[in-house]
């Protein structure tokens, strides 16, 4: 049993939760600074981004486990190897679906969390289905992530949203950042796979337009990201100068995770994709909730 769970947690990459999470206890935070603030509503935070992330990467490797059994990268995941079978996968999915749900109740009174939860599996669950009739799946994946810091907010403000849809504008522009962060850095690591994607007949950016001109997309996309990042404050004026900071960081970083790919070289796009996209969710984050805490006006 702790091998099947050790192995279910390497199937989702389960350290991979940190590409998120961090955005949503920000805009939990961001939200906290407008309401009193409740251990239960971090708790609910914190198991609902888990949760919900399970389910999103252990549904994709069921309903892709023939496509990746197909594509020499993805051959030997643990599905199409043999060493987790369908019915442990489709039990571990089935439990954290159940478990998001269970832990919106920590949200109440507020029943939006609980409302909206069916809702937000379904959309995260389609997204495994999306590269098969569109080449927008980059940005499915993207609208998927960016639900972390809008819920959040949603689940902490609750009513107030309802009766006022200007409140949600803040979380909706760093969701937005978050959109389009994702979708560049899904283009590019869907370059690896061009040759496979063909094969199945798979949509893509890189399929569609090749590999440059997707890599000069997820330019495009990232460019967008910190515009997005840099308009959060005019919505949201709590942020100091420690948040400027963090958003120039941000944009050295995306220069840099862009150097170390071309499209005659795509041998470093794990280093592109893993470690600068990790440093870039958990320092702005914490450069962003420090400045919120402690930073001077």
């Amino acid at each position: 049993m702790i091998r099947t769970v050790r192995q279910l947690l390497e199937m989702i990459r389960f350290s991979h939760t940190l590409f998120a999470l961090p955005f949503a206890l920000l805009a939990g935070l961001m939200a906290w600074q407008r309401t009193s603030f409740r251990w239960q509503d971090l708790g609910g935070i914190l198991l609902c981004m888990v949760t919900a992330r399970s389910f999103a990467m252990s549904f994709n490797r069921l309903a892709d486990r023939r496509l990746d059994a197909g594509n020499p990268r993805t051959a030997a995941r643990h599905l199409p190897a043999g060493t987790l079978s369908v019915m442990h996968v489709s039990a571990f999915a089935a439990l954290a679906a159940a478990g998001f749900v269970v832990g919106t109740l920590l949200f109440l009174p507020n029943w939006l969390p609980l409302i909206l939860s069916l809702p937000l599996l379904t959309l995260l669950a389609g997204y495994s289905y999306a590269k098969r009739f569109t080449s927008l799946s980059h940005f499915w994946l993207g609208t998927a992530l960016a639900l972390s810091p809008v819920a959040a907010w949603i689940a902490i403000r609750g009513e107030a949203v309802l009766g006022n849809p200007a409140d949600l504008l803040p979380p909706l522009v760093l969701g937005a950042a978050v959109l389009t962060w994702v979708a560049g850095f899904d283009i590019i690591y869907a370059c690896q796979d061009y040759d496979a994607d063909v094969k199945a007949r798979l949509h893509s950016v890189p399929v569609r337009f090749g590999i440059s001109r997707a890599l000069r997309f997820a330019g495009a996309c990232h460019l967008a990201t910190v515009v997005l990042l840099a308009c959060l404050p005019l919505v949201f004026p709590l942020f100091g100068w420690l948040y400027w900071a963090g958003v120039m960081a941000v944009a050295a970083l995306l220069v840099y995770e862009h150097a170390l790919v071309r499209p005659d070289d795509l041998s470093r796009v794990n280093a592109a994709f893993f470690n600068v996209n990790a440093i870039i969710s958990i320092g702005l984050s914490a450069v962003a909730s420090l400045d919120l805490l402690v930073g001077p006006r």
